[in-house]
């Protein structure tokens, strides 16, 4: 390998690295984001009081961000992980509003 390609390697790594990273803590946070607010609203719809779905969810959405964050690099595609990660979490919030506004208005 010339000297050349070892830097391209190492920065192209260096690369994935920080953006498996900022997936982990980004995306794994709107991931979480959104399972809260989609749990809380779906919970609150079904019957249960809104302090106690607001609980219920905020003890499982520690479990949700941690597997989401480990996930962020174990997962094969970054771009598979992102689009999961940000785009399943900005689904989730753009659902929970949708419910929010039609469901319990």
């Amino acid at each position: 390998m010339t000297p050349s390609q070892h830097m391209r390697t190492g920065a192209h790594t260096r690369l994935s690295i920080i953006l498996r990273i900022a997936a982990a803590l980004l995306g794994g946070y709107v991931f979480s984001w959104g399972f809260a607010a989609l749990g809380v609203v779906v919970l609150s719809f079904a019957g249960m009081d809104f302090h106690d779905a607001e609980h219920a969810v905020m003890l499982l959405v520690f479990i949700v961000f941690l597997l989401a964050f480990l996930w962020a690099f174990i997962g094969r595609s970054l771009l598979r992980v992102w689009a999961v990660l940000a785009g399943g979490g900005a689904g989730m919030v753009a659902a929970a509003w949708v419910l929010q506004r039609s469901l319990l208005g």
